[in-house]
């Protein structure tokens, strides 16, 4: 009854941790290193505290036992009167009440025989256990301080029983000395600590130079400014960069056989088309009903063919690596071109904005939404078609207008729809709209239309900008 409950907590689980994750491989380096050097320093420390501690003690004990071995040196035993101190001691602390250091003689029979220090208060040594060699241990002196003691049980000629001589000492200084220890071990591991962290966050930056260079290279071969990755590149990213320039080329391999199989389609479709088309032209007188409706449906099958051969076409180049166009270079040809064609009527086409920019993407796909809107506007224009380019936040704006009649909101909307004319008896396939909003949005971008300036239509298209500029 509890496992499904269960699975679900730790599927919940799983998924918190994972969003947890770093997503920054500098900040995982980091994070591990800073980690690992944590634990280390705490280990380290703790290993040097220890160290010391046991370094002090010892000390501390070896002190003990030369007070001991000097307190035995200047005592002397009669049987009449007992232990007596026949000479000075090394330690001048001895003779001042509760200094701290103290040292007591305990014959198994009579008064004990203790120094200045001690004052009212007496050691109990630890008659129960054998000293026949210096012992130590831990217990409480005077003020109930915590002293270390050292005791040996020493046989005198003349005595029958054996007289138990005791040094203590309080442990305060030591634990001050440790506390002191561990007060600039914290300080000096944690500026070390801080200081290994700052070295991997630089080793990290500097180690992982090479991938900002490898993004840098391939930013410029996305944008047209290199066609493969160059450069020298250390030996663990050197086969990563030959299997992106493996890719490269072959995608290019494919962008080009995708071209030329779309080509050679055009060709084989459009010349049994145009065969039906001129049989199906000979003379009014000759035309039957059969012929028009054949001319009819081929030149609606021309259309469609040329939509869908269009759109493949586009589809294979549309995630073009590295290609690039001149906007200016395809707008100049396009208004030549286009006053040319329309000179009988007098249209005039003006130029205005960034004509030195540059379109990431193929010239081709360019010209075709170019000249769609362009020639769209030329047809309806009375006598001006104005063309501005621009650019926003990394795209080229193209803003296409003309002074003819315009449309209505609901006819804006309508003439995206494929093959919808608005107008029969103006020349075209209904299918100029469709395609470039089309090529558009495989390159990312988008066509609208709205009312302009001169009375007439607006079309704005924006597509693409290359990272720099190209002269005409």
């Amino acid at each position: 009854m509890l496992s499904r409950p269960c699975g679900v907590w730790a599927t919940a689980w799983n998924q918190n941790v994972n969003r947890r994750k770093p997503a920054s491989l500098t900040a995982r380096l980091v994070i591990s290193a800073g980690l690992w050097t944590l634990v280390s320093l705490l280990a380290g420390g703790v290993v040097l505290v220890l160290l010391f501690q046991a370094s002090i003690e010892r000390s501390f004990d070896a002190r003990l036992q030369v007070l001991l071995e000097n307190l035995i040196v200047v005592a002397d035993y009669d049987p009449k009167t007992g232990v007596s101190i026949t000479g000075p001691l090394a330690e001048p602390r001895f003779d001042q009440p509760y200094a701290g250091w103290y040292w007591q003689i305990t014959p198994r029979e009579g008064q004990p025989l203790f120094s200045r220090s001690l004052w009212d208060w007496q050691l109990e040594p630890n008659l129960g256990q054998s000293a026949s060699q210096p012992i130590q241990y831990n217990s409480m002196g005077p003020d109930d301080q915590p002293v270390r003691v050292t005791e040996r049980d020493i046989m005198f000629p003349d005595a029958t029983e054996p007289v138990r001589f005791s040094v203590a000492a309080v442990t305060t200084e030591n634990q001050n000395e440790i506390s002191n220890f561990i007060f600039a071990i914290m300080w000096a591991l944690g500026a070390l600590g801080v200081g290994l962290v700052g070295a991997v966050i630089i080793q990290v930056r500097f180690g992982l130079r090479p991938l900002r260079h490898l993004q840098e290279a391939l930013g410029r071969v996305r944008s047209g400014d290199d066609e493969r990755l160059e450069g020298a590149y250390p030996q663990e990213i050197a086969p990563v960069v030959g299997e992106l320039n493996a890719l490269i080329d072959h995608n290019s391999e494919v962008v080009a056989r995708a071209r030329t199989h779309v080509g050679n389609l055009a060709h084989a479709l459009k010349t049994p088309l145009s065969v039906l088309v001129n049989e199906t032209s000979a003379s009014d007188s000759e035309r039957s009903e059969l012929a028009a409706s054949v001319e009819h449906q081929v030149g609606v099958m021309r259309r469609y063919v040329d939509h869908y051969l269009t759109r493949a076409r586009t589809a294979a180049v549309g995630g073009s690596i590295g290609s690039r166009a001149p906007v200016g270079v395809a707008v100049e040809g396009l208004r030549s071109t286009l006053e040319h064609i329309h000179e009988d009527r007098g249209i005039k086409i003006t130029v205005e904005g960034g004509t030195l920019l540059t379109f990431r993407g193929e010239r081709q796909d360019l010209e075709e939404m170019l000249g769609n809107l362009m020639d769209n506007a030329c047809k309806w224009a009375a006598s001006q078609v104005h063309v501005g380019i621009t650019k926003d936040d990394g795209k080229v704006i193209f803003f296409i207008e003309d002074d003819g009649p315009g449309l209505t909101a609901a006819e804006q909307v309508k003439v995206f729809a494929r093959g919808q004319r608005l107008d029969e008896a103006v020349p075209g396939s209904g299918l100029g709209l469709h395609i470039t909003r089309d090529i558009a949005r495989l390159y990312g971008g988008e066509v609208s239309l709205t009312n302009a300036e001169l009375g007439g239509l607006r079309a704005i298209l924006s597509l693409p900008a290359s990272a720099d500029v190209v002269p005409l």
